[in-house]
């Protein structure tokens, strides 16, 4: 597509958001679930929107859109999240804003109520990128983040899945009910800036402080005004090997382009020797929804050689923005200023 094409129709913002992949299937999702689970996307949708609406940053738009999710026991992060093997909740999260690549995250916090917001305070309160275990829940304290008993994220249904798994030996070890309830939220702003934010409560029944991809910059999250903003969910571990999030972003950056172009009219002072005029012009030519979409599943293509399942979000600086995943269904949902709006949960959704 033209440049001239691609900015006449660029949108003033867009807000991709996902709340997991796996085997998300008609049936095996009851209408109450359908409900409760439409209903928290719309209100990350909603929450992500009016930041975007009002001028605000992409970096904030995901930030709110991510701690509705945090919020709603439907998804597998904070209050919900799923148990460790020693029936407790580990939460995993962060952040990373594409103007200057800076990034935060945390891993296995069990007391703050949004792990996004500790990650973003990691990213802008500390000078370092990753802080784990009870130094990021202190740390999070410290910077006045609300703080929660563990049991605060704990719900009825999480505590069923762990006992299943634990009693049946023959379940493997990427989720009992094989739904990687990770939740993210990518967004372009008014200003062309990309953001990327990923919380996660990880697996059930998961041991020895296992960490996946979600807390990873460039594994589950990645931002860059160069190229992308990228949140995952799937099995972290495969998307750890591969990189996924930077590698998708690596690849769309690499795909920018400058072809010759046309030159404006000069309209300079007289010159004395016309011939002398030799300008050379230039445009930048910026991957198109085919191109970005292409590389999105060339890569989700590679989790799924090594054996890996899963999915990701994508928003472009151009405000394109969209969903691959390898799995039957993920929950996602998109909006932009171009009036966009759609939640989907299963393969077929269009």
């Amino acid at each position: 597509m033209p440049l001239a094409a691609q900015a006449q129709d660029k949108p003033k913002w867009t807000l991709v958001i996902h709340g997991g992949a796996g085997i998300i299937e008609k049936g095996r999702v009851t209408p109450e679930q359908e409900t409760g689970i439409a209903a928290g996307l719309n209100a990350a949708l909603d929450a992500g929107s009016k930041v975007l609406a009002g001028g605000g940053s992409s970096l904030d738009a995901v930030q709110a859109a991510v701690q509705v999710l945090e919020d709603d026991p439907n998804f597998n992060a904070g209050r919900g999240a799923v148990f460790t093997w020693d029936a407790k909740n580990e939460l995993d999260a962060a952040i990373m804003d594409g103007r200057n690549r800076a990034a935060g995250s945390v891993a296995g916090v069990t007391t703050t109520r949004h792990p996004v917001a500790a990650a973003r305070a990691v990213m802008e309160k500390s000078p370092h990128v990753m802080l784990s275990g009870a130094g990021a829940d202190q740390f999070a304290r410290e910077q006045g983040l609300e703080q929660v008993d563990n049991e605060w994220f704990a719900t009825p249904e999480r505590r069923k899945q762990l006992d299943k798994m634990k009693a049946n030996d023959k379940l493997g070890w990427f989720d009992v009910d094989l739904k990687y309830g990770t939740v993210g939220a990518v967004a372009m702003d008014a200003e062309g800036h990309v953001a990327a934010a990923t919380s996660t409560g990880g697996l059930t029944g998961k041991r020895w402080g296992r960490i996946g991809d979600a807390p990873i910059i460039g594994a589950g999250t990645y931002a860059d005004d160069r190229a992308c903003a990228v949140s995952a969910t799937g099995a972290g571990e495969f998307f750890i090997r591969v990189g996924v999030a930077h590698e998708i972003c690596s690849e769309m950056r690499h795909a920018v382009r400058t072809e010759p172009d046309d030159c404006p009219p000069y309209a300079g002072p007289p010159l004395q020797d016309p011939g002398t005029y030799n300008l050379i012009c230039e445009r930048l030519v910026v991957p198109d929804q085919r191109t970005a979409q292409g590389i999105v599943d060339r890569v989700m293509g590679d989790v799924k050689s090594l054996g890996g399942s899963g999915g990701v979000i994508f928003v472009t600086p151009s405000g394109i923005g969209g969903w691959t995943f390898n799995t039957p269904g993920m929950y996602r949902g998109k909006a932009s200023s171009n009036g966009d709006r759609l939640v989907a949960f299963y393969g077929d959704d269009k």
